[in-house]
């Protein structure tokens, strides 16, 4: 479902004041997002095959409503209604919750995580603002010239890396942060163009001008852990807008890079236990390990694969269920 969705396209939620009304589109995407660490090994598990093989859903979109839907679950956004409908197929049964109630989930989750980072010791937090340091943000867009169908589309291959470093310094000697964005991109499709504006459109109804939730309690934890995150993507979404075309296609990486100096004394330091109690020593759990001699840790990786499209909507396909009872 589209919770697990974090692809490089919907770091542009900001930049994009969409319409009331979206124009019909019917698709199938794979998506997949894995995180980490002990605790995101962990999550990555209870995941099963959705996190190793990706989570097909089917998307439809007919005015101001929007159903994904796999073969367990489903969820259905309605814009006007400002309301948002999760249906559990195998019990015939469906929840509802505003976006008043969302907001509300959403911030109580940030404060926690925060928390929980704050809770740790100086050493154990990965984002390297948090010593304090001035940093800076360059830009890399490379055209690979690497072709490919996606969804009966020709693309093309787009490598777009966003990377902040300690100003005055390269990235190898003062450490940082490097997102790496794979993008598959077709000539324009208006029709997915605004389905993506749809997407935009509630997550910053929700999230304000923040990411995109994959799931509220993760990406609290990573946007806590790695408060750089979010300033990287909002800057690469203006390097998406220069691009011309629709993405089918997409995967992006999060990677922490040490500095010259942390990787010195690594070797000779003991292992730093984790501080604040409970709370301390579970976002200690969500960061990665990097293994000994190691410089760049993966924070997480997700991809997103349009796999068919149509313009054929029915509104039976963003529907309920005839049947289901509301679960309060």
């Amino acid at each position: 479902m589209s919770r697990y969705r974090l692809a490089a396209s919907t770091a542009i939620a900001v930049l994009i004041t969409a319409s009331s009304l979206f124009a019909d589109i019917k698709m199938q995407e794979k998506t997949t997002f894995q995180m980490g660490g002990a605790m995101g090994g962990l999550i990555n598990k209870l995941a099963g095959d959705a996190a190793k093989d990706g989570l097909v859903s089917t998307v439809a979109v007919r005015g101001s409503r929007k159903m994904t839907s796999t073969d367990a679950s489903g969820r259905i956004i309605d814009l006007a209604e400002e309301k948002v409908y999760d249906i559990d197929y195998r019990k015939k049964e469906y929840r509802v919750t505003t976006f008043a109630e969302l907001r509300k989930k959403w911030q109580d989750a940030q404060e926690k995580a925060k928390k929980d980072v704050d809770d740790m010791k100086a050493d154990e937090k990965p984002d390297p603002r948090q010593e304090g340091k001035q940093y800076e943000v360059s830009f890399d867009v490379k055209e690979t010239g690497q072709k490919k169908t996606v969804a009966g589309h020709n693309t093309r291959e787009v490598v777009v890396t966003v990377t902040m470093h300690e100003k005055g310094k390269k990235l190898e000697e003062g450490g940082g942060l490097v997102m790496t964005n794979d993008l598959w991109i077709a000539p324009r499709i208006a029709a997915m163009d605004e389905s993506m504006e749809f997407d935009l459109k509630f997550a910053k109804a929700i999230y304000g001008n923040s990411i995109p939730s994959i799931d509220a309690a993760q990406m609290s934890m990573l946007l806590a852990s790695y408060p750089s995150f979010k300033e990287m993507s909002e800057k690469m979404a203006v390097e998406l807008k220069k691009l011309e075309g629709t993405m089918l296609a997409s995967s992006s990486t999060l990677e922490a890079v040490k500095s010259a100096e942390q990787m010195a004394t690594a070797s000779s330091a003991p292992p730093a236990s984790s501080g604040g109690g409970i709370a301390g020593r579970l976002a200690a759990r969500m960061m990665p390990k990097p293994k000994p001699g190691e410089q760049k840790t993966k924070a997480f990786s997700s991809s997103t694969e349009t796999m068919s499209l149509s313009t054929t909507v029915t509104d039976s396909d963003t529907a309920l269920p005839a049947g289901f009872k509301e679960k309060k």
